[in-house]
């Protein structure tokens, strides 16, 4: 496998990556899931949330792909350094940039305010029903985001939080 072939499998494994964790966030997060990922969605003090939770699981299926690469398919070895890659980019994105778990700056244009807005409005929402943005790189246009909101309250599928789509 040539040094291009890596490369190209590490990012269509970022890519493969974001449409994972935007299936996950929506199904399992979102759904059968909710009791770690409440918290995150809830008001706390705590550094730790029981949403983290899901990093562990996430990273032992990583070290496992890891080890087959190692052992099996030498291509695993090569996704797993796409996902890790994901993985940083989603600490430092999600946990960083938006929620300020390891640092502060508010973006004032350009893509990271458009991220920022997007997943602010995904918080928009009380509870797991309904919600909108559920992928952690891609951000939607926050207008389209704050209409299909305003529809999900008027179809009485989602409760928003006050003032969310001010």
């Amino acid at each position: 496998m040539n040094i291009l072939d890596k490369v190209l499998i590490v990012v269509a494994s970022v890519a493969g990556m974001e449409l994972f964790a935007w299936a996950a966030h929506r199904w399992i997060m979102h759904g059968v899931g909710w009791a770690w990922h409440r918290d995150h969605h809830e008001p706390h003090d705590r550094v730790l949330e029981r949403n983290d939770l899901y990093a562990v699981v996430f990273g032992i299926g990583v070290m496992g792909l890891f080890g087959l690469g190692l052992t099996v398919a030498p291509v695993l070895w090569w996704v797993a350094w796409g996902i890790t890659v994901y993985g940083a980019i989603y600490t430092a994105i999600h946990d960083g940039l938006v929620h300020g778990r390891w640092f502060r700056w508010v973006p004032k244009r350009g893509y990271a305010k458009r991220l920022v807005q997007a997943h602010r409005l995904h918080h928009a929402t009380v509870g797991r029903e309904g919600g909108v943005s559920f992928g952690f790189i891609w951000a939607p246009d926050p207008a389209r985001l704050k209409a299909e909101l305003k529809r999900q309250r008027v179809a009485g599928i989602a409760k928003l939080r006050e003032a969310a789509l001010d």
